[in-house]
């Protein structure tokens, strides 16, 4: 694949992640929401990542890591760096179980629309930079 194919990749995963957000939001799977939601942050980080830098991104899931290796942290407003770094814990791929309880106590309805429309805010803006 070219640089380009790579940048649809991660933006074809980003799109299908945001529409999954929003249909565990609309059966009530919260913690699964914050997920996903990182899920669309990481990969838009990802697909700029693969646009600007030579390297490709490194295999993590640190949104910070991410957004400082690409150059973006420092174009990021203070809201938007206080974002990712609420984020952060949110990928619970391979977390205990009372891990993910603990997490879920804070994750009403109210704050995961939130979470989905401020992700689609961070995702635009990166979008926005390709």
């Amino acid at each position: 694949m070219n640089k380009e194919e790579k940048v649809k990749y991660w933006l074809d995963l980003v799109d299908y992640d945001l529409d999954t957000a929003e249909t565990l939001y609309n059966g009530g799977r919260w913690l699964y929401v914050a997920f996903m939601c990182h899920q669309v942050i990481e990969k838009v980080l990802k697909a700029y990542w693969t646009a600007t830098q030579d390297a490709e991104p490194p295999y993590t899931h640190n949104l910070e890591r991410l957004a400082m290796g690409c150059g973006l942290s420092q174009e990021m407003s203070e809201e938007q760096q206080h974002f990712i770094d609420l984020m952060i814990p949110m990928n619970i791929e391979a977390r205990y179980p009372s891990y993910k309880e603990a997490l879920s106590r804070g994750l009403t309805p109210d704050y995961c629309r939130s979470i989905i429309d401020r992700t689609k805010e961070m995702q635009s803006w990166i979008k926005s930079k390709l």
